[in-house]
């Protein structure tokens, strides 16, 4: 097999010899031109240090929830198998993405390619998502400091099919749950009525409170329920899709663990509070009555 590619971190003097190099070759490393520009710098007095790039996770960030990039190490080489040509456009598209600069992982899935073997084995694959003959959805929340709040989803197979909006009554104080109905509302509506449909949510909580409506167990009612106007027309869509005859399927997935359609809706959530063209809903206040100290 000659469709490998290795990016490792570059040997400093005598280091023992990796497997892949008997077979490989070295298309390029950063170090040298990463220290010199340094070198430069500090005889100029300069303060400026080379851009390294970001194009690594941080150690352990399946712990930590966390998906943002980290800087790369200065010394690194990427490495292929010696049959295999390598262009210089390919050259320059991985110098590109290994020096890119940005906050979160892109987590774009690629179904075809040498990229399908890791894909098909993460959690949502095993479950099916991958391969679902409906859509696959996905929505989040984002509230900010101030009780700022937005909500989006996203179309996992049509990445240019999404919406999003502010959610309004923060006079009320503001909530993940709030948020989390909004998106799953949001992605009722935007997918057809006769479309199977699989949500992906990270939220715990909307699970509970949508199955509580499911069946003919106990007794629900809308009466104190805290988002009772997001709740409503949630139980509204998923009964016409019921009544079509449709399958709604809702699945849990971790927070940040790099689920591609979950951590989309989680950026686009962000953005739509800064939106300027961004509509605002769900602003009806309720007879609450709120406190405030001062």
């Amino acid at each position: 097999m000659h469709d490998w590619v290795v990016w490792c971190k570059s040997k400093k003097g005598a280091e023992e010899i990796c497997s892949f190099e008997l077979s490989g070759k070295e298309i390029f490393f950063n170090y040298d031109e990463t220290k010199s520009k340094d070198e430069k710098n500090k005889k100029n007095g300069s303060k400026k240090k080379a851009r390294r790039g970001q194009s690594v996770r941080y150690r352990s960030w399946w712990k930590q929830g966390n998906i943002k990039m980290a800087v790369s190490e200065d010394h690194a080489s990427c490495w292929v198998h010696k049959d295999l040509t390598v262009t210089t456009k390919q050259i320059q598209a991985l110098l590109t993405a290994a020096r890119a600069s940005g906050g979160k992982d892109e987590c774009q899935v690629r179904l075809t390619g040498i990229e399908r073997e890791y894909w098909m084995g993460t959690g949502i694959s095993r479950l099916g998502g991958y391969g679902f003959r409906g859509t696959v959805t996905a929505g989040d929340g984002s509230n900010q400091k101030g009780g700022k709040m937005g909500a989006r989803y996203v179309n996992l197979r049509k990445q240019r099919k999404r919406q999003q909006r502010k959610v309004g009554r923060e006079e009320e104080g503001s909530s993940s749950n709030r948020l989390e109905l909004a998106a799953f509302v949001l992605a009722l509506r935007g997918t057809p009525v006769t479309k199977p449909m699989l949500y992906l949510c990270d939220n715990q909580a909307l699970l509970k409170v949508v199955k509580r409506w499911v069946g003919e167990g106990g007794k629900a009612t809308l009466v104190g329920a805290p988002d009772a106007d997001l709740l409503l027309e949630a139980i509204e869509e998923v009964r016409k899709r019921t009544r079509a005859g449709t399958a709604t399927f809702l699945v849990k997935v971790k927070k940040h663990r790099g689920e591609p359609a979950n951590e989309e809706a989680d950026i686009q959530a962000e953005k739509a509070i800064s939106g300027k063209d961004v509509p605002t809903k769900w602003h009806d206040r309720t007879n609450r009555a709120v406190f405030t100290w001062q």
